[in-house]
């Protein structure tokens, strides 16, 4: 699918990167007038790739305020489909092929050693591992990650893109590695809420707070026959969630 003119492709990939936006905050990425997006933003809708709601689908409700809420704009299925259709294609194709010739434990193996190497490097970095760190990794890695923190200890880590939104929807083993390098990595449990691959608005996952607040070694999951030279690295846990 391609988008209908070459501004709403700009909306549209500002939207995967950023998130959930009013035309404001898009306007203010893209460095033009709010005036300037909303044709783009209204030819996204007609095509069914973008949605409006009164508010973001994640976070505390918003502030009661006077006169009509802003409309918060997101990417449908459809609009992130139109962002990464060929790759994901591609990646598709290739766990299609993979469970067939060597079965269902072999795509789990692989989302396993994808997962460990996607987070090796914020294991990898300088400094205590937090939250913030990782959502700061993710984004470099095209997830466009945040995190909301809650009204009790700890945070949502939410990803608004997910590069395999469509191959995740048909192989969940590829979240279910990425919730448990995350778990291994902040040497907690966490629990994953929602997901873009299931059809949700956006991936959240639940952190609970350190429960001691003093370091962990974080070990990531290893797959059977391969080494990963960050499969062991000291992790400093906050303790509290920035």
């Amino acid at each position: 699918m391609k988008f209908p003119t070459e501004a709403a492709e700009r909306v549209a990939r500002c939207l995967a990167e950023r998130g959930p936006s009013t035309a404001a905050a898009i306007a203010g990425t893209l460095g033009i007038s709010a005036a300037g997006v909303r044709r783009p933003l209204r030819t996204l809708q007609e095509a069914g790739l973008v949605q409006s709601l009164d508010r973001a689908p994640y976070g505390p409700d918003p502030d009661p305020r006077r006169g009509r809420p802003s409309q918060v704009f997101s990417l449908t299925a459809a609009g992130r489909a139109a962002c990464d259709q060929a790759y994901d294609t591609l990646a598709l194709e290739a766990l299609r092929f993979m469970a067939k010739r060597e079965g269902r434990e072999a795509v789990a193996a692989f989302a396993a050693e994808r997962a460990d190497r996607i987070l090796a490097g914020v294991v990898a970095t300088q400094g205590p591992v937090s939250v913030s760190s990782i959502a700061e990794h993710l984004t470099v890695e095209g997830f466009a990650a945040s995190v909301e923190p809650l009204s009790r200890d700890g945070a949502q880590l939410c990803m608004h893109h997910c590069p395999v939104v469509e191959a995740a929807g048909e192989f969940p083993e590829l979240c279910e590695a990425e919730t448990a390098a995350l778990g291994a990595v902040l040497g907690r449990h966490v629990t994953q809420l929602a997901t873009l691959a299931h059809g949700d608005g956006i991936c959240t996952t639940l952190i609970p707070s350190s429960q001691d607040g003093h370091s962990r070694n974080a070990t990531i999951t290893q797959v059977p026959g391969k080494e990963h030279a960050s499969s062991k690295e000291h992790a400093s846990i906050p303790e509290k969630v920035s």
